[in-house]
């Protein structure tokens, strides 16, 4: 969970600077203007910054908790696996949010929702045999604990 918290710490710089470029570069005076190309714009730049780092083996998060990301026969991630990967690590967001844009539900039942379902698919890790995330195994990715040498 540690680890969660300092990627979205990370990620806000991020997203702020990619939503202020995309802002700038398209003239966007409304925050409502242009809401689905920025979604899909800040989609694309998350892809980016995952595949790059986990094609690398850490992101700066998981470089400090000394986590990497690896395929199952415990090498570096491909390009490829790494955008499945990213790909389905979504599973965590958008069946709630989905339900809940469905459902017409506010902003409390979409908030409810979304923490019990986060709180469930982690859960779900435990009944993995090796303790992974689901997404992992369906990516044929693993974290696994990293210590340098040195």
């Amino acid at each position: 969970m540690g680890s969660w918290l300092y990627e979205g710490l990370l990620l806000f710089g991020v997203i702020f600077i990619a939503a202020y470029l995309f802002g700038t570069l398209t003239q966007t005076r409304n925050a409502m203007n242009n809401r689905l190309a920025l979604q899909a714009f800040l989609f694309c730049v998350l892809a980016v910054y995952f595949v790059w780092f986990w094609t690398r083996g850490q992101t700066l998060a998981m470089k400090t908790w000394r986590i990497r990301v690896v395929d199952v026969r415990g090498v570096a991630l491909t390009q490829k696996r790494a955008l499945l990967r990213y790909l389905l690590v979504w599973i965590w967001c958008v069946p709630p949010l989905l339900t809940a844009y469905l459902q017409s539900w506010g902003l409390g039942g979409t908030s409810g929702i979304f923490f019990v379902w986060v709180a469930v698919w982690a859960a779900m890790s435990h009944l993995h045999p090796h303790k992974q995330f689901w997404h992992d195994e369906l990516a044929g990715t693993r974290l696994v604990d990293y210590r340098p040498a040195g």
